[in-house]
C-alpha cells in the first residue's frame, strides 16, 4: 500500500519520538481497518508487517473443513491442501489477500486511522515519559502566552507554568529559557497536561540539589522547607557526616552556591539553619539570629512561648511578622514571640492586653498579638517603621498606638 514504507515508519519514530514496534502496530491496525470494508468485517482478518517485503500483508484465517458452509470463515481440505500439504482438518490456515483491492477510498481511510492512532500513541509516549517525572526539575522555553500563563517547550511536549506558580514579580518574554518544577501530569485528549510551578518548596530543593553535589550525594539532606516565594525562605539541614557542617557546604565559598539560588529565584532571601531532633533547639537555630532567652512548651497544643530580649523581639517577629511565620511553616510548631519585658509583665499579671486601646479593634489586635506583640507593653516599646509594615495601620495610627500605650504603661 505504502511505497519505502520502513522509510515512513522510521521518519515517524524520529520525528515523534515513538517506538518502531508502537507505530507498526499502529499501520497494521489501519490497513486491517481498511480491508476489513473491503473483505467484510470479520474477525479472522489480520495484517502483520513484513519487514522483508517492507509491506503489510493482509489475511483471512478460515478453519478447514471437509464441507465448506460458510466460505469467508472456512476452507476445504482440498484447497487447504494446495496452499499448506501438511494441514489438517481443524487447522486454522492463513490466506493472504491482494492488498491491491483495497482501493483509493480504504486508502484514505487508513491513513486516517494511521493518524488518528499516531496522535494517541504519541500522547500516551509523552505522558509516560513525564508520570514518573513528577516532583523533577525541567527547562524549557517560553513558546507562547495563554492570557497570563507560559506554555513552555519543552522539546517532547508542552507545559503550562500558571501566573500562581510563578515567582510574585517575576514576567517573561517568548524565548526565555525557564526552570521550574513539574507539579502534575494528567491525561487530557490532546496532549497530557503537565502542570510546573516555580513556587512550590520542593522546587527550592531542587535547585540545593543542582548546586550542592554534597546534597545530591546525600551527605548533606534538606529536612524541611518553609517558603514565601520572591521574599523569604528557611531551609532546614543536617550532615550525615560529622565532618561536614551541612550550613556551609549549601551556603559555599564567598556564598557563591546560595546566591545561584537566589539569583534563580529573583531575589528571595534564604535563610539555612541546622536541624535537631529536639523541637525547642530546632526553633531556636530556626529564629536565628535572633537570640532566645526563654522557650515555654505546650506539647499538648504543639506550640511553643519563645522569649527574646527586648532589642531582639523585631528581628524574631521579622516584617509583617514574616520570620515567626516562616518558622511555624518549617518547625510544624505554633509560636508565639514576645519580649522579655513583657514575660515579665505578664508572669507578675501587670501586662495590658492591646484590647484596651480603644483605636485597636479586635482583628488587628489578634494580628499584632501574633506578630509578638501580646501587651500595650510590647507596643509601647515598638518602631513606627515596624507598624507600618501591618495592613490597617497607617502613619497616623501607628503615632497614636505606640503614644496610648506608652501612656497605658506609665499609667
Amino acid at each position: 500500500m505504502v511505497l519505502n514504507l520502513s522509510k515512513v515508519i522510521e521518519l515517524i519514530v524520529k520525528e515523534k519520538g515513538l517506538r518502531e514496534e508502537d507505530l507498526v502496530q499502529v499501520v497494521e491496525a489501519a490497513v486491517q481497518s481498511a480491508a476489513k470494508k473491503v473483505y467484510g468485517d470479520y474477525d479472522n482478518i489480520e495484517a502483520h508487517y513484513n519487514p522483508e517485503l517492507d509491506e503489510v500483508e493482509v489475511f483471512q484465517f478460515k478453519v478447514i473443513s471437509e464441507e465448506v458452509e460458510d466460505p469467508n470463515v472456512q476452507i476445504s481440505f482440498k484447497e487447504a491442501r494446495k496452499l499448506d500439504p501438511n494441514c489438517q482438518i481443524g487447522d486454522e490456515l492463513g490466506e493472504k489477500l491482494d492488498s491491491s483491492k483495497l482501493g483509493r477510498i480504504a486508502a484514505q481511510s487508513a491513513k486516517q486511522v494511521i493518524v488518528q492512532k499516531v496522535k494517541e500513541v504519541e500522547r500516551d509516549a509523552v505522558y509516560n515519559d513525564f508520570i514518573d517525572r513528577k516532583g523533577e526539575l525541567v527547562s524549557g522555553f517560553v513558546h507562547r502566552f495563554d492570557r497570563r500563563d507560559a506554555i513552555l517547550n519543552l522539546g517532547k511536549a508542552e507545559a503550562i507554568l500558571r501566573e500562581k506558580e510563578m515567582i510574585p514579580g517575576e514576567s517573561f518574554r517568548r524565548g526565555d529559557r525557564i526552570q521550574a518544577l513539574i507539579l502534575d501530569v494528567t491525561k487530557s485528549l490532546r496532549m497530557p497536561q503537565i502542570e510546573l510551578s516555580r513556587t512550590h518548596p520542593r522546587f527550592l530543593v531542587k535547585l540545593y540539589e543542582m548546586e550542592v553535589p554534597e546534597v545530591t550525594e546525600g551527605i548533606v539532606e534538606i529536612v524541611a522547607v518553609a517558603r514565601e516565594p520572591g521574599i523569604r525562605a528557611k531551609i532546614a539541614v543536617r550532615s550525615h557526616d560529622p565532618k561536614v557542617d551541612p550550613v556551609g557546604t549549601c551556603v559555599g565559598v564567598k556564598g557563591a552556591r546560595v546566591q545561584n539560588v537566589i539569583q534563580e529565584l529573583k531575589g528571595e532571601r534564604q535563610d539555612i539553619v541546622v536541624w535537631s531532633e529536639d523541637p525547642v533547639r530546632f526553633v531556636c537555630n530556626a529564629l536565628s539570629p535572633a537570640r532566645v532567652s526563654k522557650v515555654i512548651v505546650d506539647k499538648s497544643a504543639w506550640s511553643m512561648d519563645v522569649v527574646v530580649a527586648d532589642d531582639q523581639l523585631s528581628l524574631a517577629i521579622g516584617r509583617k511578622g514574616q520570620n515567626v511565620r516562616l518558622v511555624a511553616k518549617l518547625t510544624g510548631w505554633k509560636i508565639d514571640v514576645r519580649s522579655e519585658h513583657a514575660e515579665e509583665s505578664v508572669s507578675s499579671e501587670e501586662g495590658t492586653a492591646l484590647t484596651s486601646i480603644n483605636e485597636l479593634d479586635e482583628s488587628l489586635a489578634e494580628i499584632l498579638m501574633e506578630a509578638g506583640y501580646r501587651t500595650i507593653e510590647d507596643l509601647a516599646k515598638a518602631k513606627e517603621e515596624d507598624l507600618l509594615e501591618f495592613e490597617g495601620i497607617d502613619e497616623n495610627l501607628a503615632k497614636e498606638l505606640i503614644k496610648k500605650a506608652s501612656v497605658g504603661v506609665s499609667g
